[in-house]
């Protein structure tokens, strides 16, 4: 029977619908502690590409993997709960600050730390900072090919994979050799609810941090079913450059965030008239707000 290894990366994002003035640092970085901490959109749909896969072929396995800070453990609690089968957190004060650069090379290390794999899974951007870029990069870290934009993907063997991504004037049908990295665009299938059965079995899932504040009774079951362990990597873990990580290895600098509120200038009323709305649509075309 045939059977996929599959790595998803998520990420944990704070939700910039909520941004305030606390929403930002002096440093330039996101003052996540200040808004609600959610599973990033598109990274929920790059899980329910996976987890397709997985229904079609029940010997494949999920891991879900994630860079953050300790509390990121929830996200991937939640894929544990829709049908992933192993969680890892990278996390590490030196991490602190990394740009999109400086992400992709930690998270291209915790990859190759899983290998063989056969498809990298992620969203097509974070909420967070919009880039599009962490996907791509970490694909070029660990010399694979790299399909974005994915929408659906169409067929898998044991060597090839074929997707349906979206572009600007319709769709491409694209193939690809494996291993590949794969970008889910938000046009694609919204995830999976959690799974009755999956959160029973897995809604003790911790952390060793997160276990040292249990008591006896909670870490005498956390080691008679090793599932529960929730892996987590340290910078050292991943031997990586400290150079290359964090602030200082950052070359992209956020100077400002900010809520931007589009407000109508200007309101007009139709009759139930096509002429008039014949003229509207005119006025639109003619300063290009249409075509």
């Amino acid at each position: 029977m045939k059977k996929f290894n599959i790595i998803v990366l998520v990420k944990q994002v704070p939700d910039t619908r909520h941004v305030g003035k606390d929403g930002m640092k002096a440093d330039g970085t996101i003052n996540r502690a200040a808004l609600p901490a959610i599973f990033n959109p598109d990274d929920m749909q790059a899980l329910e590409q996976a987890l397709r896969i997985k229904d079609l072929y029940p010997q494949t396995t999920i891991s879900v993997l994630t860079m953050g800070p300790p509390r990121a453990a929830n996200i991937l609690r939640e894929g544990l709960y829709r049908g992933a089968d192993m969680a890892y957190l990278v996390t590490d004060k030196r991490f602190a600050g990394s740009d999109t650069l400086a992400t992709s090379y930690a998270l291209s290390l915790a990859v190759n730390k899983l290998k063989p794999f056969d498809l990298v899974f992620t969203g097509r951007q974070a909420i967070d900072g919009d880039t599009a870029q962490v996907g791509p990069q970490t694909a070029e870290k660990l010399s694979i090919p790299q399909i974005t934009l994915a929408e659906e993907i169409l067929a898998i063997d044991n060597n090839t994979v074929k997707v349906k991504r979206t572009i600007a004037n319709g769709i491409e049908i694209v193939k690809a050799k494996l291993p590949v990295l794969i970008t889910v665009t938000g046009s694609a299938a919204a995830c999976r609810p959690r799974h009755a059965k999956l959160y029973m079995r897995y809604k003790y899932a911790r952390t060793n941090q997160e276990l040292a504040k249990e008591d006896e009774k909670m870490q005498a079951l956390f080691k008679s079913r090793p599932y529960l362990k929730i892996h987590v990597w340290s910078v050292d873990d991943l031997n990586a450059d400290p150079l290359w990580l964090g602030l200082g290895g950052s070359p992209t600098k956020v100077k400002k965030v900010e809520n931007v509120v589009l407000a109508a200038k200007d309101s007009k009323v139709l009759e139930n008239d096509e002429s008039q709305i014949n003229e509207l649509i005119q006025e639109l075309m003619n300063n290009h707000t249409l075509g």
